[in-house]
C-alpha cells in the first residue's frame, strides 16, 4: 500500500515515515500544501495522511483541490486544533477521518487501515446531473449557475436523487428515506414533491431530470456530454439506436 504524508514538521513527518514503513507502507513525505495536490494527482495512492496547518494552502483547501479534481484516495486529516468547527470543515471539505494531535500512532494505523478496506471510492462533495448543483454541506443548490430555493423536504429528496444517479427509486424507498415511518406511504406525497422539483430545477425545452418509470418510482437521469462534432466514439462503445429516449 502506498501512503503520502502530507505534514511540514520535519520532526513528526520522519516519526510517521519510519512508523508507517515499519507497517509495511511505502511512503511518500511532502511538506506543503501546493506538493500535496500535485503528488495525490499524479499517483494514484492508497490513503493520504494529511497535516491541517501547512506552508502555502491548507488541508481543507488541498482537500477541496483533490475532490474537485476527481481524485478519491482516503485522507486521514491531522490537526493539534480541537475545535469542532475545524472537524467539521475537513469532513465538509471532503477528507474521510480526523485525528487530533497528539495521537496513539496504533490508533493512526488502525484508522488507516479502515480507510484502505473502503478504498477510493468515487464521493464528490458537490453532486452534479445536467446543471443541477447540489452541496450538502452548505444545504445549497443551483441550476445553470443560479441559486435554487428548496425546502427542506425538496432537497432531502433532491439529495437522495443525486446518490442514486441512473437508478430507478420506487415510492416506497423514496418515502423511507426522506420521510420517516409515521409517515402514510400510500399516499402521493413522492408524486407531489417530485412536481415541485420538477418545477425549480428542470430546463425547459430539455427533458426533466427526473423521470418516472411508470408503476415502480423515479429515476434521476444523468445527461450524456455530446462528442464535438466529427469526433469518433471511444472503442468499444455503442451509439444509441436512433429514435430512442427516455
Amino acid at each position: 500500500m502506498r501512503v503520502l504524508v502530507v505534514e511540514d514538521e520535519v520532526r513528526t513527518a520522519a516519526v510517521l515515515r519510519r512508523g508507517l514503513v515499519e507497517e509495511g507502507y511505502a511512503v511518500d513525505v511532502v511538506g506543503d500544501g501546493i506538493d500535496a495536490v500535485w503528488r495525490a494527482t499524479e499517483i494514484a495512492y492508497d490513503a493520504i495522511v494529511l497535516d491541517l496547518m501547512l506552508p502555502g494552502i491548507d488541508g481543507f483547501e488541498v482537500c477541496r483541490r483533490l475532490r474537485a479534481g476527481h481524485r478519491w484516495a482516503p485522507v486521514l486529516m491531522l490537526t493539534a486544533r480541537v475545535d469542532v468547527d475545524d472537524r467539521i470543515r475537513g469532513l465538509d471539505a471532503g477528507a474521510d477521518d480526523y485525528l487530533p494531535k497528539p495521537f496513539s500512532f496504533g490508533e493512526l494505523t488502525a484508522r488507516l487501515r479502515a480507510l484502505v478496506r473502503r478504498g477510493a471510492v468515487h464521493r464528490p462533495v458537490v453532486l452534479r446531473a445536467g446543471a443541477v448543483e447540489l452541496d450538502p454541506a452548505g444545504h445549497r443548490v443551483w441550476r445553470g449557475g443560479e441559486p435554487v430555493d428548496l425546502s427542506a423536504k425538496e432537497f432531502a429528496l433532491l439529495h437522495l436523487l443525486l446518490r442514486h444517479p441512473d437508478q430507478v427509486l420506487t415510492r416506497t424507498y423514496i418515502t423511507e428515506h426522506v420521510w420517516d415511518d409515521a409517515f402514510d406511504a400510500t399516499s402521493n406525497i413522492v408524486d407531489q414533491y417530485v412536481r415541485y422539483l420538477r418545477r425549480k430545477i428542470d430546463l425547459p425545452p430539455a427533458p426533466s431530470l427526473i423521470e418516472t418509470v411508470r408503476g415502480v418510482g423515479y429515476r434521476l437521469c444523468v445527461p450524456l456530454t455530446p462528442l464535438p462534432a466529427g469526433s469518433a466514439l471511444p472503442a468499444g462503445s455503442v451509439p444509441p439506436a436512433a429514435g430512442t429516449g427516455t
